[in-house]
This record gives structure tokens, C-alpha cells and sequence, in this order.
């Protein structure tokens, strides 16, 4: 009866929006989701291990481009959500949600050690009538094999005094349409219970529809579905680019006649190579996972192949376009326009970008990076300071390079002053006339 009165209990808490929620790890997917929880009415604590993370937090400071800076302003003012170090205040909580990165560790294979080290301090202070969610992609089966060992330890039984569930976040960087509050969520429960319940406090909180499915390894299998396919898809489109080049034909336009077609096709594009926590990383838990089944997923590493390659193919073409003028990378003035690995953000990580500015410096390149959203970034230890917008440089660089389609770029400016421009994402597709010799990826 005791278990009955826990669920009852905490449902009655989310139903009256009385339910204080915890939010683990405050970066590109907790600190949205903190927000819009709090903004749902909910008292909202958010945990950090950056104590500069939470300082910025509780001083109103918004470091998440998804993130409007007036409502994180009025989260905070009004009391309704705050950010701590401490993970005592977890005694408090009534749900949490573990928004922690899931890296692949130097032989590509799973690091969930972030997920384990927050779930076991969690789990000091985990109590009765308690929700836990995991948001972190990884592979399938981290929630059962990884996770609910550890709340375990507690004592307390999983379906009825605490309850369990997976639910994979769909963050899009940079997205105008679609955000935390609008994204269809997907929830897979330990017990049907947990699924129940980690679904009524979605539905609370969000606008999108919410998704319950049997089990918290399909909800993990799903995640992984949608990022490879769009790794397996991205890596047919660059292999089509490449092909494409050596047989004389415009890729793009391959892809704009292709998108005529009103069913059985959908359009993805080319370009330096894959970026982001997400789709470079993500089908690597699939493809470890599937060892342990004695199967070799042959089709999403040779995706991870193509994409991988694309930053080399861009500098191997960046040369043969220098050579036509006589010139070696080494001294050539080269200018990259872009550092985030796709338009409109200030996210950098894995982006292809980082290995082509690494490998032309180790050409003896002199290299002037602009980017609108990073002023600093930093890639195998050395940091790098972007410069600012100036037709100069644009003018005196021997080759234009485009590595990301930000909207703030002057592409009239760039067509008109480069001397020499390498297009890898068609960002200058509507400008009207192009003086500069002028190639696309």
C-alpha cells in the first residue's frame, strides 16, 4: 500500500505543478529543459559541476543559444528555478532528469562514466515517491544494465517506491521551429508505472505530443535510429559530392532536381564532414553494443568512414585549387569563414571544421578564422582567437574558404572581393554574380 500511496502521491505533485524537479548537468539539453520547466510552473533546481555554470545561472546569465535570455531572467527572478553544486538539495527533489554528456572515449567506445557518477550521487539522497529519468543518448540497455543497478543500492524497489525511465532528448542547435517545447518526446518506463509517470510530467511541461513505448531500450534504440539515419543519409550525400566532382557534375543541383520527386525521397546535402554531440557520435554506442551480439554493423561504420573523410577531401581540393595558380599551402593565405559545425550557432564541438584548420597549419598555412558566434575556441590544446569581419581580409586572402552557412555573412561582399572561393556548403547559391574563380564542394 505504502508503494501505491508513492505514485499516487508524486502524480498528485506533478498534477499540481507542486512537484520540485532536478535537473542534472545544465549545458545544451539541461538547461532548456530546466527552463522550460520552471516556466511550466514547477519549482526547478538545476545541478552543475561547473560551479561557473551556476553562477551564471543564478546571476541570470544565459550561455545557451536555444535558450531566451528574458525567460531565463524570469525564471530565476521569480524564484522558480536556481542552479547549485550541491547535491544534497536532491533530498528536496521530487523528479530528476540526467542531462549529462555521453562521450566515446579514444577506442570509440561508450564513456558513461558522467551517467554513473550522477546517478550514484543521486542515489545518496534518493527517497520514496521519487522520479528518475535519464535524457543522455547512449546505447541501448544503459537505463536497465547501467542505471538501475546503481539506484538499487538504495534498497528501494524500481515500479513502486521509486520509479524509472528513459526519454531521449531532441535538441537541434539553432532550430527556429522546433525546440524543447515544441519537439514530440519519447518515454520508455522500467515498469509501465515509471512509463506513466515520467509521461504525465512531460506532458505538463511540453507542447509536443509525448510517446510512451514498452520499455527503456526501445526508447535508446530510437534515439540511435534517428541520429543514424541521418549519419547514414549525410555520408550518401558526400559520397555522392565526391563522385560527383570527379565525373564534372554539380552536386547541388543534382539534390534540387531530386527534391521534385513528391514521395521516396528526401533531401541531405554534402559538406566538410559531420559535427555535433549527436550524429558523428551516437551510431558508435550502436556499433559497440552490437558486438556484444556478434554482429558487425557494416553499413553505419562505412557512413562513419565517408564522413570522417570529408574534412581530408576538402583540403586535397583546396590544394588542387591553389596549384592552379602556382601557389603551396604552405605561406598561402587561406580564409576560413565558419567554426561552428552548422549555421546560425556557436557550437563547435566535433565540428569538421577544427581538423581542417589543425592539418592546414601543419601545412604552414597562414589561416584569418572568422566566425559571427565564436570569438575563442580551442582544439587539441591550443587555443584559437577568431577575428572580426573585414572586407581586408577578404580581399588579401589567396582562397576563400566557406565551412559553415551562417546567415550574417556578407555573401555579397565575398562575391564580390574574394579573388578565389571554396564553397563547401552552396552558401552562395542566391547571390546573383560571383566575380571571385569560384568552386563548390
Amino acid at each position: 500500500m505504502e508503494s501505491v500511496a508513492s505514485d499516487s502521491q508524486l502524480l498528485a505533485k506533478i498534477n499540481d505543478r507542486c512537484a520540485v524537479i532536478g535537473v542534472v548537468g545544465l549545458g545544451y539539453v539541461g538547461l532548456p529543459l530546466a527552463v522550460e520547466k520552471a516556466k511550466a510552473g514547477y519549482e526547478v533546481i538545476g545541478f552543475d559541476i561547473q560551479p561557473g555554470r551556476v553562477d551564471m545561472v543564478n546571476e541570470g546569465i544565459n550561455y545557451i543559444g536555444d535558450v531566451v535570455d528574458n525567460d531565463l531572467v524570469s525564471m530565476v527572478e521569480s524564484g522558480r528555478f536556481r542552479a547549485t553544486v550541491d547535491y544534497a538539495e536532491i533530498s528536496r527533489v521530487d523528479a530528476v532528469m540526467i542531462c549529462v554528456p555521453t562521450p566515446l572515449d579514444n577506442y570509440q567506445q561508450p564513456d558513461t562514466s558522467y551517467v554513473e557518477a550522477s546517478t550514484t550521487e543521486i542515489t545518496k539522497y534518493l527517497h520514496a515517491g521519487m522520479l528518475v529519468v535519464l535524457e543522455s543518448t547512449t546505447y541501448p540497455g544503459t537505463t536497465e544494465e547501467v542505471v538501475r543497478p546503481i539506484i538499487e543500492q538504495s534498497g528501494l524497489i524500481i515500479g513502486k517506491d521509486v520509479f524509472l525511465a528513459f526519454s531521449p532528448e531532441r535538441v537541434d542547435p539553432g532550430n527556429k521551429v522546433f525546440r524543447t517545447k515544441n519537439t514530440p518526446k519519447v518515454v520508455g518506463g522500467v515498469t509501465p508505472e515509471c512509463t506513466k509517470i515520467a509521461a504525465q510530467m512531460y506532458r505538463h511541461v511540453l507542447d509536443g505530443e509525448v510517446f510512451e513505448v514498452s520499455t527503456p531500450s526501445v526508447a535508446e534504440m530510437e534515439k540511435i535510429l534517428e541520429n543514424t539515419f541521418r549519419n547514414i543519409n549525410i555520408a550518401l550525400a558526400n559520397e555522392m559530392a565526391i563522385l560527383c566532382y570527379k565525373m564534372g557534375i554539380d552536386v547541388w543541383e543534382v539534390i534540387e532536381a531530386a527534391k521534385t520527386k513528391p514521395y521516396g525521397f528526401m533531401a541531405f546535402y554534402p559538406g566538410p564532414g559531420l559535427g555535433g554531440h549527436c550524429i558523428p557520435i551516437d551510431p558508435f554506442y550502436l556499433t559497440w553494443k552490437a558486438r556484444e551480439y556478434n554482429y558487425h554493423t557494416r553499413l553505419i561504420e562505412l557512413a562513419g568512414e565517408i564522413n570522417h573523410y570529408m574534412p581530408q577531401f576538402v583540403i586535397e581540393r583546396l590544394m588542387k585549387i591553389l596549384n592552379r595558380y602556382g601557389k603551396a599551402v604552405n605561406q598561402a593565405r587561406i580564409c576560413i569563414l565558419g567554426v561552428a559545425y552548422k549555421k546560425d550557432i556557436d557550437d563547435y564541438r566535433e565540428s569538421p571544421v577544427l581538423e581542417i584548420i589543425h592539418e592546414l597549419e601543419s601545412y604552414g598555412a597562414d589561416l584569418q578564422i572568422h566566425d559571427p558566434h565564436i570569438d575563442t575556441f580551442s582544439y587539441k590544446g591550443k587555443k584559437y582567437a577568431t577575428l572580426p569581419w573585414s572586407q581586408e581580409m577578404i580581399q588579401k586572402a589567396d582562397l576563400v574558404l566557406i565551412t559553415t552557412d551562417h546567415t550574417q555573412f556578407d555573401k555579397e561582399a565575398i562575391a564580390t572581393y574574394a579573388r578565389v572561393i571554396f564553397d563547401t556548403r552552396n552558401a552562395l547559391k542566391d547571390v546573383p554574380t560571383i566575380y571571385a574563380d569560384y568552386e563548390k564542394l
